[in-house]
Formats: C-alpha cells, sequence, structure tokens
C-alpha cells in the first residue's frame, strides 16, 4: 500500500512509518493538517491514517474538505477522542474506519489492509488467479502449489496487478502505489520489478504460462490477465 499518515506526534508518526515501512509499505508523513490536505491532494493514497487534534486544520476540517473536493481515498481516523459523538462525526464527514489511541498496531494493519481490499472491491484476502494464489495479508504467493517468494516491492507490483486484473496500470500508477513523495528511483523501476516478477514465476510449475499472466501495453502499462495465452503476451 502507499499511505499518509497525518499525525502530528512526532514520536508516533516516526514509529508508525519505520513499522509500516518494514511491512513494505509506502509511506509520506504529515506533521499538521493544512501539509496533510496538501499531500492528500496531490497525490495518488491507497488509504490516508488521519489524527483530529492537529495544528492549523484539525482532522475534521481535512476529511471534510477532502470529500469537498471529491477526493474519494479511503480514510481512517485514529485518534484519543473516543466519544461516540466523536466517532459519529468522523464517520458522517466521510471516514472509512475510526480507530482509538491506544491502539494495536496489527489492528491498524489490517483495518488499513480492509479499507484497500475494499476500494477495489476484493472480498477475500486471498485472490487466485489462475495458477497463482495470493495471500494479500501474509503477502505471499503460491504458483502451482509451490511458494514463490517475492521482495516487497515485487509483491506490491504483483499486489495491484492482481486487485485490478483486467485493468491496465500504467508505470506512473505502478510507481506511485511502490515509492513516497520525495523518492527518487530511476525511470525504468517499474519495467525491472515487473521483469523480475515474471522471472521468479517462471520457476514453478506451468511457469511461463504463469509469466506470461503478466502483459505489457506498450505506451500504456501492464495488464494481468488470468485468460491469456503465449500468443499476443509481449515481454518488457
Amino acid at each position: 500500500m502507499r499511505l499518509l499518515l497525518v499525525e502530528d506526534s512526532q514520536r508516533l508518526r516516526s514509529t508508525l512509518e519505520r513499522g509500516l515501512r518494514k511491512l513494505g509499505h509506502a509511506v509520506d508523513g504529515a506533521a499538521n493538517g493544512s501539509e496533510g490536505l496538501w499531500l492528500a491532494t496531490e497525490n495518488s493514497y491507497d488509504a490516508i491514517v488521519l489524527d483530529l487534534l492537529l495544528p492549523e486544520m484539525n482532522g475534521y476540517e481535512v476529511l471534510a474538505e477532502l470529500r469537498n473536493r471529491g477526493k474519494s481515498t479511503p480514510v481512517l481516523i485514529l485518534s484519543a477522542k473516543d466519544l461516540v459523538e466523536d466517532r459519529v462525526r468522523g464517520l458522517d464527514l466521510g471516514a472509512d474506519d475510526y480507530l482509538v489511541k491506544p491502539f494495536a498496531f496489527e489492528e491498524l494493519v489490517a483495518r488499513l489492509q480492509a479499507l484497500v481490499r475494499r476500494g477495489h472491491q476484493v472480498a477475500s484476502p486471498t485472490l487466485t488467479l489462475g495458477p497463482l494464489s495470493i495471500d494479500l495479508v501474509a503477502k505471499r504467493l503460491w504458483c502451482a502449489g509451490r511458494e514463490v517468494r517475492l521482495t516487497a516491492r515485487e509483491f506490491g507490483v504483483l499486489e495491484l496487478l492482481a486487485m485490478r486484473q483486467g485493468e491496465v496500470v500504467t508505470r506512473q500508477d505502478l510507481w506511485e502505489h511502490l515509492y513516497e513523495f520525495d523518492a527518487e528511483a530511476s525511470s525504468n523501476v517499474v519495467d525491472v520489478l515487473v521483469y523480475s516478477v515474471r522471472k521468479k514465476l517462471e520457476s514453478c510449475k506451468g511457469g511461463h504460462l504463469a509469466a506470461q499472466l503478466i502483459q505489457t501495453r506498450r505506451g500504456q502499462g501492464y495488464l494481468l490477465d488470468t485468460a491469456a495465452s503465449e500468443e499476443g503476451a509481449e515481454s518488457p
């Protein structure tokens, strides 16, 4: 996932950023509401974690402005405000979930993953696509019953293609899914990652066909097509 974390506590923000990045997620952080609103409107995120007690603009104001601008990015409010009226107000303004501090990190991650799956209309945490079985929670991949080990970013590429199967996903979309706002990466990094995923898929039984599930659309991006055959599939 590519996430935006809007939290004024530097200690908590840094702790969450480290934990989420360790799991392979790309995370941008903002220390106040104005910065958070700017990042949320300038970039594409899979989900936003939003505190309420923020300087410059509070979380309610940020959320209301996001929805007024037509931004539908899933928002999880993370706040010490634990009254029922606080939760109701947040949800009425357009939040998708509400988690009260203190909280368990594992629960935060599970809630974010559920929000992202829901946003992509993926009901199950495990996707079966042809010979592939993709565990979106454990971040593990099996091909024809054999586990294929991917790096965090390789899995991120496959995950997004799988959740948007049948759609062409641009290189820019893939890059934004994998890297933070100020990340420096070479222009061909996405192509290299896709090539690496294909090579690893070729190592499993029937792997050549599995690798061809990821098709290149020249000048556009990549497509995961479970009905793919070798004919018409291009290499990067």
